[in-house]
């Protein structure tokens, strides 16, 4: 008996551990090999909507963070001026108009005279300048479509439904053209970027289902893998000043496993879940899943 309560206290705690051990073994291994990756970001596809026209801007009509359709208007500039532009240019055309039509009708007649009637070398003068009128008439044609064009342009509208974002416009500022005053976040390009060690990546397949937390919501967001990258910066091809490379001293026995964007497409948002650019993430891929919601607990520690 005494040898049997010898046995049973280490018995008893090499059992302990062993039921320690191995849910920590099998958390360990999802930790180390499954492919998941604390290292997510939200991306999304922004538009830069640049000014084509310079002018004061006297209306905005949108405030930042605000959700706008394609079309919407975003802001006025002072169309005054490009009125009169187009008023100008249209009075050129009807001016070129009736300056190229004698002109044309001359060049017309004197060709279907006979040759005895009238001169031939009268007849290629006429051509050229019904030719030259005829041209200055399109061109003015074509300077009254810019000059309406530009009058459009001070309405500046919305490109796409997407996010006002980074708005730097107001009434009274003067708006310089191809200057970029307010971009828009496209409300269905929003895609989770990756990085997954190197290691893991022969676990990842092209289709394969996704699971996504962001670190700011709890509830799950259903993806899947749409691209594997292709390719990363390597320090070492960035040549010195004299042209040569530049190797950077590594340990052969330290070994870091560099990591490879994964771009996983976003399928299902649950309610109450609101994506934000560069927003942060933990991603698990296929079977990793499972195993994953216990250890993405972590993201939530303080």
């Amino acid at each position: 008996m005494t040898v049997l309560k010898r046995l049973l206290r280490p018995l008893l705690t090499l059992a302990i551990v062993a039921a320690t051990a191995m849910p920590l073994t099998a958390l360990w291994r999802v930790y180390r090999l499954a492919s998941w990756t604390r290292d997510g970001r939200v991306s999304a596809e922004v538009v830069r909507v640049t000014l084509e026209v310079s002018g004061t801007v006297v209306d905005v009509r949108v405030v930042d963070n605000q959700f706008v359709r394609r079309g919407d208007i975003l802001s006025v500039i002072a169309p005054h001026r490009f009125r009169l532009a187009l008023d100008t240019a249209q009075a050129v055309v009807l001016a070129k108009r009736e300056d190229a039509a004698p002109k044309t009708a001359t060049a017309r007649r004197r060709s279907q005279l006979s040759p005895g009637v009238v001169a031939s070398e009268t007849i290629e003068p006429a051509n050229a300048t019904a030719a030259i009128a005829r041209a200055a008439y399109d061109a003015a044609i074509a300077a009254a479509q810019v000059a309406e064009l530009d009058l459009d342009r001070t309405t500046v509208r919305a490109p796409l439904d997407g996010y006002v974002t980074n708005l730097r416009m107001r009434p009274g500022d003067y708006a310089t053209a191809g200057l970029t005053r307010v971009a828009i976040i496209d409300a269905e390009g929003f895609w989770i970027t990756a990085s997954f060690e190197e290691t893991k990546l022969s676990r990842i397949a092209i289709g394969a289902r996704a699971q996504i937390r962001l670190m700011g919501f709890e509830p799950p967001i259903s993806g899947h893998v749409e691209s594997i990258g292709h390719g990363i910066a390597d320090v070492n091809e960035v040549p010195d000043h004299l042209g040569l490379p530049s190797v950077n001293p590594v340990f052969a026995w330290v070994r870091l496993a560099q990591r490879i964007p994964v771009r996983i497409q976003i399928d299902t948002v649950p309610p109450g879940v609101t994506l934000a650019a560069g927003t942060t993430c933990s991603v698990a891929v296929g079977e990793a899943a499972a195993g994953y919601r216990l250890v993405s607990r972590l993201d939530f520690l303080p």
